[in-house]
């Protein structure tokens, strides 16, 4: 079984910076992309950032040049720089690993959630 430990929330001034970190144990399939999403309560989930299955870091525009997603593969681990918080940034931040040990097959998994609150 797959499981997913993130770590690194907390409060933060705005302006400020954080790492999220997450961490993947298990059956892991080679094929396989990481990502992290957030959610305020009321809203969709929404995608931060995501590695494609090439390698490829992709963002949504609202974190563009703020946030970086990096990953240590030897390390099962993908991490989630964030700089130049805003007050919209606080969420509960999801990390996400979906796999594909067939071409026909995906299995989507989820961290517990660690939260970001972005306050003076």
């Amino acid at each position: 079984q797959v499981q997913l430990v993130e770590s690194g929330g907390g409060l933060v001034q705005p302006g400020g910076s954080l790492r999220l970190s997450c961490a993947a144990s298990g059956s892991i399939a080679r094929i396989n992309a990481m990502a992290w999403y957030r959610q305020v309560p009321g809203k969709q989930r929404e995608l931060v950032a995501r590695f494609t299955i090439g390698g490829s870091p992709m963002y949504a525009d609202s974190v563009k040049g703020r946030f970086t997603i990096s990953r240590d593969n030897a390390k099962n681990t993908v991490y989630l720089q964030m700089s130049s918080l805003k007050p919209d940034d606080t969420a509960v931040y999801y990390c996400n690993l979906k796999t594909y040990p067939t071409m026909t097959t995906m299995n989507d998994y989820w961290g517990q959630g660690t939260q970001v609150t972005v306050s003076s």
